[in-house]
C-alpha cells in the first residue's frame, strides 16, 4: 500500500505480497481507512498479468483460480477430477514438464482411501441460480 501511496505502480505489481493475498476480505474490514485492500490486491493482481511482471509460479496461481471458477460454474460444485484435469491442461504450456502432468499423482490413492477423492462429480440441480451468481459479480464467460 505504501508503494502505491508513493506511486511506485511497478512496485506494488511486482511485490510477491499481492500473490499471498487469498482475497478474505479480513484486512478490508479492519483496515482503520476503510480501503478496500483485497480489492486493490486484485487490481494489482491484474495489472502485474497484463504487464507481464508475474512469475510463471504466479501466473499458474491464476491459471488455478480460473479452472476452479470455470468448475463451479459448469457445475454448481467442485468436481475434482475435472478440476485437476483442466488445471494441468492450461498449466502445461508454461510449466513446460511432463512430470508436471503427474506430480500429485501419488497423492490420490490416499484420498480416495479417506473418501476425500470423488472420481464423478455431482451437478447442482438449479444451475441457473449459479449462472446468475456469477453474472450479480461481474464475472461472465470465461471458458
Amino acid at each position: 500500500m505504501r508503494a502505491l501511496q508513493l506511486g511506485n505502480f511497478e512496485k506494488a505489481m511486482s511485490a510477491d505480497a499481492i500473490w499471498a493475498c487469498v482475497s478474505c476480505q479480513t484486512c478490508s474490514t479492519r483496515c482503520p481507512q476503510s480501503v478496500d485492500c483485497a480489492g486493490v490486491m486484485d487490481i494489482l493482481r491484474e495489472g502485474a498479468l497484463g504487464r507481464g511482471l508475474a512469475s510463471p509460479a504466479q501466473r499458474s496461481v491464476v491459471v488455478f483460480q480460473q479452472a476452479f471458477l470455470n468448475n463451479i460454474r459448469r457445475n454448481g460444485r467442485l468436481d475434482e477430477i475435472e478440476l485437476i484435469a483442466e488445471f494441468k491442461l492450461r498449466a502445461l504450456p508454461s510449466e513446460r514438464s511432463l512430470p508436471f502432468l503427474f506430480k500429485d499423482a501419488g497423492l490420490a490413492p490416499k484420498l480416495q482411501k479417506r473418501k476425500k477423492l470423488h472420481l464423478r462429480g455431482e451437478k447442482v440441480n438449479d444451475r441457473a441460480v449459479v449462472r446468475r451468481i456469477f453474472e450479480r459479480c461481474g464475472d461472465g464467460q470465461h471458458e
